[in-house]
């Protein structure tokens, strides 16, 4: 059986001086041999160790820099960015502050009482302090998270305000449209000859009052309404123009020469329903005018 171990051998290193009268032996076992190769591929195994580890070292510490700058890159940016949303969410409440104090005004106004919003519509101008922060995604979203909340309150304040404006403004319509139909100022122009109330000792009751002036005077409409009556009246009216103003109320003029409106006609005040004559039961040229509430005749003194 043949065997492929490698034998080693001892081996003698002699050494002769130059000029050959010295020689020195070195004796190197076989057994110092095997020891010496062994330890040299165990040294180069090492370098070549070393060397593997020095190059990964240096190429790991090369990629480490290039990541630390990467990520100190990306985090000043990223700070940047929040810096400039924290800009843009302190733009965003000074906004709504702005809006508060708006909407509180509007309220004032209009005398409306809706939801109020954060106590910071009226910010003092003074000293300010407290530590610096700078900002951060915790501190940015709770404040982005108020923001929020406070826009959702604007929102519906904003259409409570709306709704309770538009209440208002047609309750301002109608008082105005109401207003136009009370009876306001003077028939016509002349001279109170016979007040409200009795007269003649008392014999009669007057239910309006007289005023006098020349034939063909203008009499006109002291409110807006409808004319339900215009033409001549056999109870002593003579030409007479009755109009019905809504809400109860009718005035009437009597005495005309002539009327100039007709029964279902809308007149506004000031607007020439009849001139001024003597018919009926009278005495000389005036308009009878009346004021009357739910059918009563009322003192038209007030209402001129």
């Amino acid at each position: 059986m043949s065997s492929n171990t490698q034998k080693f051998h001892d081996y003698t290193i002699k050494i002769i001086s130059g000029d050959g009268s010295t020689t020195r032996s070195i004796h190197l076992t076989a057994k110092l041999l095997q020891y010496g190769l062994v330890s040299l591929i165990i040294l180069v195994l090492l370098l070549l160790a070393g060397f593997c580890f020095a190059g990964y070292t240096f190429f790991s510490n090369k990629v480490n820099q290039q990541t630390i700058l990467q990520l100190q890159k990306a985090n000043t940016i990223q700070q940047e960015q929040l810096t400039d949303l924290a800009q843009k969410a302190s733009k965003m409440q000074d906004t709504l502050n702005k809006l508060t104090s708006t909407e509180n005004e509007l309220k004032s106004i209009a005398n409306i009482n809706i939801q109020p919003t954060d106590n910071v519509d009226k910010l003092g101008k003074g000293g300010q302090g407290g530590p610096w922060i700078a900002p951060n995604t915790q501190n940015l979203s709770e404040v982005l998270s108020n923001i929020q909340k406070q826009m959702t309150v604007h929102q519906k304040n904003l259409e409570d305000l709306r709704q309770a404006l538009m209440v208002k403004h047609n309750e301002q319509e109608t008082a105005v449209k109401k207003a136009y139909t009370i009876p306001l100022g003077w028939p016509a122009k002349g001279t109170i000859t016979s007040p409200y109330g009795f007269r003649w000792n008392g014999t009669d009751f007057h239910p309006g009052i007289d005023i006098a002036n020349n034939y063909g005077t203008p009499i006109r409409a002291t409110a807006d309404g409808i004319i339900t009556a215009a033409g001549w009246n056999s109870g002593g009216y003579g030409n007479m123009v009755d109009i019905n103003h809504g809400h109860g109320v009718m005035t009437r003029y009597g005495h005309a020469s002539s009327v100039v409106v007709s029964v279902g006609q809308h007149v506004q005040r000031g607007q020439i329903i009849a001139y001024m004559g003597s018919t009926g039961f009278s005495t000389g040229p005036h308009v009878h005018y009346e004021v009357r509430i739910n059918g009563r005749p009322v003192n038209p003194a007030g209402y001129l």
